[in-house]
């Protein structure tokens, strides 16, 4: 009967994880799961359409740069030129542009697996694999057409890659390759600089006995980065977009804290906000790590300091957490590089633990390890150093304890992700398709919409869109250059934007959709611009135009 029961827990198992990947691919067009505690992230409002504006442009209207506006993709091509791709099959629509994004949630699971592999049992890398794809805080951000999921699958590729470097005939060609993988996520998202120690990390730790070859090969990857990134940059400068890839750095600079301690007050904000990804799962991580430094003489804790699967994730967690650090400004979809690697490291600091246990789950995978543990019990007794059973019975009752909490959050996480797959709400793709025919159904001047969410609206109806927030020109000069007919805002107007509007226009509000769950963030606003009579722009020097003028219409806050 136990042998039996064996066979079939493995399959019974995957086919589990595979039930609950299915669900990321379901409903698509369906809103970021409102109410949740995420709710103010701005990703679900703007950021799939920012990252993919390129794509969108180069197929809707025949170029993929709008001068003068919000261009990422000179500092983040790899993502747009993939939906431009994609979008030559499917044509332009935001369900083809998230199921890009869960076709590298999917390659993410194949991912881990293999890397929690590369050193532990079959049953860590499910346990792993299990964390993830119940996860519900992942499960709403890998629907999301953002650039995390592709970064963490080239992160894993090259960490696959680099924990089994010294297995490879050609580890010379691997490094390399390491290289150009590393350069693909810089040109994915430019915080992959903060991941760099990871991977530098795994490729070192399997060589550490052979420090000269692993400085070659170390020095092959970097090598072959520079090179291909130097290229992507030479590129940057001959076409003249260097302008417009400094931007992006400009636009994400935050203003620091006045206090002269203020790193710490940072770091503590971009601790806490682990909390986001996983309540139960996060400090569960945190507090095996401290176990693992406190019981820094134990076994199963000198294993976990030879593991590079172990310590580099240990430092893609610490090298995010430094990145929103030194930002100051942690957002939720941040962590899901966190919740990936700090899952990693909850799997296998839990198997490490479960080791030394005389009936570890999977035992039959862990005897050539438990035997290693035998044989070095066997040499402290030669020693005249007496065995520490009582150590080893603490440590697997802690293996269990973490495996038991960690179970018990994989049933409250199936749970609550289960219910976001099996309850869609449909409410911003609807507002989008009312607004986009209310414009064709009420002519005014120019089919040119000026919004904070532009690209995230021409990605869901195909409407031209200009962003009224970001951009290389300011918006009074672009407000000339492209004389927008449309305004669309979110329950409010800002005064600034207000101002810039009246340079050339008076506004009229002439429509409101409910959308999405934020009380900040949940009626979609449409104006109508109409221009000042004779071609005149108000002089800065007149009236006080952050407010409302006489004869507009501006039934919303200003503020």
């Amino acid at each position: 009967m136990g042998i039996r029961l064996k066979r079939w827990a493995n399959p019974l198992w995957i086919i589990l994880i595979c039930g609950f990947a299915l669900l990321h691919a379901l409903h698509l067009a369906a809103d970021f799961p409102n109410n949740t505690p995420w709710i103010f992230d701005f990703a679900k409002y703007t950021d799939e359409g920012w990252w993919g504006n390129a794509a969108m442009r180069a197929h809707l209207f025949g170029n993929w740069y709008l001068a003068g506006d919000f261009n990422p993709a000179a500092a983040a091509p790899v993502w747009p030129f993939l939906e431009w791709v994609v979008f030559f099959f499917t044509g332009v629509t935001i369900q083809a542009a998230r199921g890009l994004a869960v076709t590298f949630f999917f390659a993410n699971l194949g991912l881990s697996y293999l890397f929690l592999r590369a050193r532990g049992p079959r049953w860590t890398a499910l346990l792993g694999v299990t964390l993830l794809v119940t996860s519900p805080f992942l499960y709403c951000f890998s629907r999301l057409a953002i650039l995390e999921p592709m970064l963490t699958a080239l992160t894993l590729a090259a960490l696959n890659l680099a924990v089994r470097l010294p297995r490879f005939r050609r580890p010379v060609l691997i490094s390399i390759g390491i290289g150009v993988l590393f350069t693909m996520m810089l040109l994915t998202k430019t915080t992959a600089i903060f991941l760099l120690p990871a991977i530098g990390w795994a490729m070192v730790a399997p060589l550490w006995s052979e420090r000269r070859l692993a400085v070659r090969f170390a020095l092959g990857a970097i090598g072959t980065a520079a090179a291909t990134f130097g290229v992507w940059m030479a590129l940057i400068v001959h076409f003249g977009l260097m302008r417009d890839y400094q931007y992006l750095f400009f636009v994400n600079k935050y203003e620091k804290p006045t206090e002269f301690y203020w790193p710490l007050l940072s770091l503590s904000w971009s601790f806490r906000g682990g909390l986001w990804a996983d309540r139960i799962l996060i400090p569960l991580a945190g507090l095996l790590v401290a176990v693992a430094a406190v019981a820094w003489r134990r076994e199963w804790s000198r294993r976990l300091r030879c593991d590079p699967v172990f310590c580099s994730s240990i430092l893609a967690v610490a090298g995010y957490i430094l990145f929103m650090t030194y930002q100051n400004h942690p957002q939720p979809r941040y962590y899901t590089v966190v919740a990936f690697f700090s899952f990693f490291v909850l799997a296998t600091g839990i198997e490490a633990l479960l080791s030394i246990a005389p009936s570890a789950p999977g035992d039959e995978l862990n005897h050539g390890q438990n035997a290693g543990q035998n044989a070095a019990q066997s040499a402290e007794q030669g020693a005249g150093l007496a065995p520490r059973p009582a150590w080893n019975r603490i440590g697997a009752g802690l293996g269990y304890s973490f495996l038991a909490a960690a179970l018990i959050a994989v049933c409250v996480n199936g749970e609550w992700t289960v219910n976001f797959a099996v309850h869609p709400e449909y409410t911003f793709v609807p507002a989008v398709q009312k607004l986009t025919r209310y414009i064709d159904q009420h002519p005014n001047g120019k089919r040119l919409l000026l919004s904070t969410s532009s690209d995230q609206i021409t990605m869901v109806s195909q409407l031209p869109t200009i962003c009224d927030d970001f951009g290389t020109q300011d918006l009074v000069s672009k407000l000339k250059v492209y004389q927008p007919g449309w305004f669309a805002t979110w329950n409010v107007v800002d005064p600034g934007t207000l101002e810039d509007l009246h340079n050339h226009y008076s506004l009229e509000q002439v429509a409101m959709f409910h959308a999405y769950d934020s009380p900040d963030r949940n009626v979609l606003v449409l104006f109508k611009l109409h221009p000042l009579p004779d071609g005149q722009v108000r002089e800065p020097a007149g009236p006080n135009l952050q407010v409302a003028l006489p004869g507009e219409k501006i039934d919303i806050p200003i503020e």
